[in-house]
């Protein structure tokens, strides 16, 4: 039996490659293709069947840092590293978002009014940026990609890379 998502040879019954981390129930199949690589069907899930790594990458992110907790805590996702890191890069991601937006409240209330109006548009600027950056790590996580933030990423592997 092979993943499907790297192609590494199963040799154990865990539940997961031991190369990526891939959920067995989510795409390792016994009869690889010529390229070593195994083509996964579009299989209807059941209530026993975990969804895939990328698909819980993706909802880590959608409610930012309490679904970052929710997958750390979750059986079978507290395992896997790719889901691990994800969920750690929202939770790095929404504190830090968090810290922004609170800088600009009080920056707002000591400013004065004549530079009032232009640091709420900052500020609903850098908020769009933000929601834009969410939009485009659930993206990555969707296409399987460990796409890494420059700070938080770093922050976020070495997380991943801990005891779940």
């Amino acid at each position: 039996m092979h993943c499907t998502r790297c192609g590494t040879q199963l040799t154990d019954n865990s539940g997961f490659c031991q190369n990526c981390g891939q959920a067995a129930g989510t795409g390792i199949l016994g009869n690889p293709t010529a390229s070593g690589a195994a083509v996964v069907p579009n299989a209807p899930t059941s209530a026993t069947t975990t969804m895939a790594s990328n698909i819980a990458g993706l909802l880590s992110y959608i409610l930012g840092f309490l679904s970052g907790i929710f997958f750390l805590v979750a059986e079978p996702y507290k395992r896997d590293p790719f889901v691990r890191f994800h969920a750690f890069q929202s939770i790095f991601l929404s504190v830090a978002a968090i810290v922004v937006r609170l800088g600009f409240g009080v920056m707002l209330s000591i400013m004065p009014w004549s530079l009032w109006s232009l640091i709420s548009m900052i500020s609903a600027l850098v908020s769009l940026a933000f929601f834009l950056l969410f939009l485009l790590l659930m993206f990555k996580a969707y296409s399987n990609e460990r796409f890494k933030l420059p700070v938080i990423g770093d922050l976020a592997e070495r997380q991943a890379q801990g005891p779940p």
